[in-house]
């Protein structure tokens, strides 16, 4: 039966039902926010080590920041950044003066943060009697050219070399900064960190190699001057010591995001600092 009364009776139940399922039904979640991301191009030099350690100390404060970070050279860096395909470029040289005008030919001014300096030592068995050499004799060592210490003022001993394996930045880093990019010399022995160096020349008495400045000092070891400068941070600082580079980090002046401006704020506060005196590096004066 069609009654009106059983078509009211139908309505009311309605009326009470839709309410008691849509409170039983939970809203749709709006997905989650990406993670604020981080990209950094550039230099090798900063890229293999000293680029993840301030990252994983960023993080600490920042937990929700991701990093993207490719390293395949400086002048990568510069070029991503003025793509705009990077938020920061990380340079071991200063800026070109090429590289400045295709900046300003793009309306972009390049902002240059110095953040301390990568410097490597060369070190020698510490009862080798040899406390100094010139950067030619440096050279020679490492490309074997001269294969017997009394070449340069040492006992009568064939030359041992050590040196970073091919997968390290500074394996590179060091042809470049001390041996005009000539080849290292065949008998070379591969070593995976400059500790593993370290140790290798404190036994060996005809021992040569290349560490950071904290492993030059370290037991067994003699860190050599080159020419009238020894390996020093102080030395490094004052841009005296050869065999140095200084780090940056390049934004957009303009167009850098807060987040880009933060962290390269941070690798110049005392705890960005102290990141890279662990790892080696030398920080800023």
């Amino acid at each position: 039966m069609n009654s009106p009364s059983l078509r009211r009776a139908v309505r009311a139940l309605a009326l009470l039902t839709i309410p008691a399922l849509l409170t039983g039904c939970p809203a749709a979640k709006s997905p989650p926010e990406p993670a604020p991301t981080l990209i950094v191009r550039g230099s090798n030099t900063i890229g293999e080590e000293l680029a993840p350690a301030l990252a994983a100390a960023f993080k600490k404060r920042r937990p929700g920041v991701a990093f993207d970070f490719e390293f395949k050279g400086t002048t990568y860096g510069f070029g991503a950044l003025m793509a705009g395909r990077a938020d920061i470029a990380a340079a071991s040289r200063p800026v070109s003066t090429n590289e400045l005008k295709l900046a300003a030919d793009r309306g972009i001014t390049l902002a240059d943060a110095l953040i301390g300096s990568y410097a490597v030592a060369v070190v020698v068995n510490a009862g080798n009697p040899v406390a100094r050499l010139t950067p030619e004799q440096v050279k020679g060592l490492f490309t074997g050219a001269l294969q017997n210490w009394k070449e340069v003022g040492g006992p009568d001993q064939p030359v041992a070399v050590h040196i970073r394996d091919l997968v390290s930045g500074t394996h590179l880093g060091f042809q470049e900064l001390a041996m005009d990019r000539e080849p290292y010399a065949l008998t070379a022995q591969l070593h995976p960190s400059y500790e593993a160096i370290g140790q290798a020349v404190a036994a060996q008495p005809n021992a040569v190699g290349f560490t950071s400045l904290p492993v030059a000092g370290q037991p067994g070891v003699k860190a050599v001057a080159i020419g009238d400068v020894a390996p020093t941070f102080e030395a490094v600082q004052q841009g005296r010591y050869p065999f140095a580079r200084k780090l940056h980090l390049f934004t957009d002046q303009t167009k850098a995001t807060p987040l880009a401006r933060e962290f390269v704020q941070f690798a110049l506060s005392a705890e960005g600092q102290q990141v890279l005196r662990a790892g080696g590096f030398v920080p800023v004066p």
